[in-house]
């Protein structure tokens, strides 16, 4: 057994991390456009994933109550008597947007605090030159946004930021409505809508940062197995690669290239990440993260093409940083500005707050790496979930005293987490 560092931390046993939740919000909305039964299990049970479920309710789709194992039934959508209430994701606003751009009736989307200070022009301009009317309540193009429907033509959208969002609601906007779409971004995004598209019998072609799909398809049922989703699991390598000592497995994990981005650079800092078991399920990679502690970290360069595949995680690189050697610098992830909170400004107040060196630049971050010292503090997270957990797994390692104002913010999107950290902590 290696000897114990300065934190003192060992990590064993196995963290099985909930659904993924980009899998989940496409698995619902797929199911629920296809016309017939489609049966969905591993979906993560998490606000977000409800407030999609609680749409497409409202939009006609026959979706039973959120659970480990689900018979959706597809088809033809109606008209909503209620608004589109989204809560705090922007998966259901934008990517339901582009469906309900294809539907010949009207819907109202609204959203909590948090989602309604975000940005829906980017999504309503590819919308609009597709024929759909997207309008606002408000000057600033955030919710409420209202799509009036209807009969749509063919688009050439070039994007101005790499959005997996923004392209989902084009992609699904030209599916539903037959027409031809491409679709450009300036750097790769997540490519869960293509791969599920394909596996529902819908021919899409992917040529470097393009997506093509042409007329006339049709959707056609499929069950999905939803795989653990990394975003989740990040936090359990990330606070592996922080211990002194021990392994922890990860399996079943979803391995997507456009999704795997932290585990890559975590292992650039040092960390020993394996892989065992891997597979191809429903189109997607997957397999078990064999997370490796007891090896020292430094400090390393993300810029603007590395920032898709890694954006949801870039928090939690920054806490992984403040504890590595030298100097960790992120470019080109402006997009951190308009997440759920402004994730580079919230994170490098809480690594102020808590006692490391950090310094904001206007589309990243550097964090100033000291080692293995105490952090100490109280953190202010905006009721952003992967905030909260980020400087959670800070908390845990022994010498470190770190709260957070928002604990249970995280049931956006893992809902056990504090548990979890628990268990795989319980031998430090």
């Amino acid at each position: 057994m290696a000897a114990l560092g300065a934190r003192g931390l060992r990590v064993a046993g196995t963290v099985r991390v909930p659904g993924d939740k980009s899998i989940s919000h496409r698995a619902l909305m797929l199911a629920a456009l296809a016309p017939g039964w489609s049966r969905v299990t591993g979906l993560l049970d998490s606000a977000d994933v409800r407030s999609t479920a609680e749409c497409l309710r409202r939009l006609g789709a026959d979706v039973p109550e959120v659970g480990p194992a689900m018979t959706i039934g597809g088809g033809t959508l109606r008209a909503p008597t209620d608004d589109l209430d989204c809560g705090n994701s922007g998966t259901s606003a934008r990517l339901l947007a582009g469906v309900a751009a294809a539907q010949p009736f009207a819907a109202r989307f609204t959203g909590d605090a948090s989602l309604s200070r975000r940005p829906m022009r980017r999504v309503a301009a590819p919308l609009a030159a597709m024929g759909a009317a997207v309008s606002f309540e408000r000057d600033d193009g955030r919710l409420p946004m209202r799509v009036d429907g209807g009969a749509l033509g063919d688009v050439e959208w070039t994007g101005e930021t790499a959005s997996a969002q923004v392209k989902s609601a084009i992609l699904l906007a030209g599916v539903l409505s037959g027409v031809q779409v491409t679709v450009r971004e300036p750097h790769r995004s997540r490519d869960h809508t293509e791969r599920m598209l394909a596996a529902r019998g819908v021919d899409v072609y992917v040529h470097d940062t393009a997506v093509h799909l042409p007329a006339g398809q049709r959707l056609a049922v499929a069950d999905t197995a939803v795989p653990g989703d990394p975003s989740s699991a990040a936090f359990f390598a990330a606070l592996a690669a922080l211990a002194a000592d021990g392994v922890l497995a990860l399996p079943d994990v979803c391995l997507n290239p456009t999704r795997t981005g932290f585990f890559v650079t975590l292992t650039d800092m040092g960390a020993h990440l394996p892989v065992d078991d891997g597979r191809r399920e429903g189109g997607e990679d997957v397999g078990m993260l064999l997370a490796h502690a007891g090896r020292p970290l430094r400090g390393v360069t993300v810029d603007a093409a590395e920032v898709p595949a890694m954006v949801d995680e870039l928090p939690l690189l920054a806490c992984v940083a403040a504890c590595a050697a030298g100097d960790t610098t992120v470019s080109g992830a402006a997009e951190l500005r308009v997440k759920e909170s402004d994730r580079i400004a919230a994170v490098v107040a809480g690594l102020r707050a808590v006692g490391a060196d950090a310094d904001e630049r206007p589309d990243g971050f550097v964090v100033h790496g000291r080692g293995p010292r105490p952090l100490r503090g109280h953190v202010v997270t905006h009721g952003d979930h992967r905030l909260a957990m980020a400087f959670g797994v800070l908390g845990a390692l022994p010498g470190n005293a770190i709260t957070v104002d928002d604990p249970d913010c995280v049931a956006v999107s893992y809902p056990h987490f504090w548990a979890d950290l628990a268990r795989a902590t319980a031998g430090a």
